[in-house]
């Protein structure tokens, strides 16, 4: 398959000396639209963020990969969306079988267990001993990483709860007031924008993860300890986009989740002045900084990209454009499989928890590979290592935008 540059290359998703084969450069241009900017297909980008089936749509480009059922008298998208609807309907099988716990009670354990090891960690510090201190700062670190980018990431797709009313609640106390962001402009910029045009350049290609004028290792080793800080300073930047009541609601909630930290940092972890609080604030709330950016540039830059009027069909775009990491105990808990080593499930269908992203794991990854399409897996070490060797290209030059052509 050609790509735009008129290099030959066969994209069949394995891995190379740790690169996934096929993988053009990488750079996202172009931040996303405001919330309620009208984006390219704009009809369906929530079907696509939510959906598990959507339909076809005027701008969609045509592509034809080979593996895919060829039918007498089907037309190549009818082709494309029976992929879709076939792995939908043994994904629903296993769903429909599935328990409650199965389907949500595993995550909130995970996140109830967080929620009662706070008190232990906020005790831990109180001791001048430096063991007892750093399992505090430990089990802070962990607690809050798992309540705002797990629980916040569940939250955001309305997978911890069957109810909307709920789901709207848990967004907000996991965004809003543990992570210090804003709701609103999260769930619209993660789930109606990067799940809906995931690796669409301008729209879902990460690229505000991007920080060009960052040298490779300022970017991948120090710039992390600044995510905290930079959080909520984006967040008030952003509630320029929303109603005065939504941001008068954030601002409160930001405050709240802060000010409860150092609050309690203060009276019962004893530290003595706000200057050594704040330190311990900044050291907890960064603790897994490095592996979240890192997470989130290695699982889609240097994947395949695409124009928005030249887009694959939604199963391509997510095996293509999505890249699995194994599993690991500490990531697993504190950011959930949905986000490690089930990324490439989680795009396909958004809605299940992270525990039912593992079940249906076995399903989808079977199912891609008798198809022969991608099916994208690489280590941590070897994402790490491709980035550090092709900082230039992945993360501060244009990508050239891939252009598959149909194989018969």
């Amino acid at each position: 398959m050609p790509l735009e540059d008129g290099d030959p290359a066969s994209w069949r998703g394995q891995q190379v000396n740790g690169e996934v084969s096929g993988t053009p450069q990488l750079r996202g241009t172009g931040d996303p639209p405001p919330r309620g900017t009208p984006a390219p297909n704009g009809s369906r980008t929530e079907a696509m963020a939510e959906g598990w089936e959507p339909g076809p749509a005027p701008g969609d480009r045509d592509v034809t990969f080979e593996g895919a059922p060829q039918q007498a008298g089907q037309e190549p998208w009818q082709r494309e969306e029976a992929l879709m609807g076939e792995l939908s309907e043994l994904v629903q099988k296993v769903v429909k079988s599935s328990s409650w716990w199965e389907r949500h009670g595993v995550d909130i354990s995970i996140l109830t267990c967080s929620f009662l090891l706070l008190p232990a960690g906020f005790l831990c510090l109180r001791s001048a001993q430096a063991i007892p201190f750093l399992a505090g700062v430990l089990t802070l670190g962990v607690v809050h990483h798992t309540l705002t980018v797990k629980g916040s990431h569940l939250a955001s797709h309305n997978a911890l709860t069957e109810s909307k009313s709920w789901g709207k609640v848990w967004a907000i106390f996991f965004i809003e007031l543990c992570s210090a962001f804003t709701a609103e402009q999260a769930t619209y910029n993660h789930v109606k924008i990067h799940h809906g045009y995931t690796n669409v350049i301008g729209l879902g290609d990460s690229s505000t993860w991007k920080v060009p004028f960052l040298n490779r290792y300022i970017y991948m080793f120090i710039a992390p300890l600044a995510v905290p800080i930079i959080t909520p300073l984006v967040a008030l930047d952003l509630l320029r986009n929303v109603a005065w009541k939504t941001a008068l609601r954030t601002l409160c909630c930001m405050f709240l989740g802060l000010y409860c930290h150092y609050w309690l940092l203060l009276h019962v972890s004893g530290f003595q002045s706000p200057w050594s609080a704040l330190l311990c604030m900044l050291l907890t709330r960064s603790l897994l900084a490095h592996p979240y950016i890192h997470v989130n540039i290695f699982q889609h830059i240097g994947l395949p990209m695409f124009a928005a009027d030249r887009k694959p069909k939604r199963i391509h775009l997510m095996s293509l454009g999505v890249l699995n990491l194994p599993r690991n105990a500490l990531l697993d808990w504190s950011f959930g499989h949905s986000l490690i080593s089930c990324h490439v499930e989680h795009h396909l269908f958004p809605g299940l928890s992270d525990n039912m992203c593992l079940k249906i794991k076995p399903i989808v990854s079977q199912y891609l590979k008798q198809k022969k399409l991608p099916y994208n897996e690489d280590t941590y070490t070897s994402r790490l290592r491709l980035f550090l060797q092709r900082y230039e290209e992945l993360m501060v030059h244009a990508p050239p935008i891939t252009e598959l052509v149909g194989i018969q």
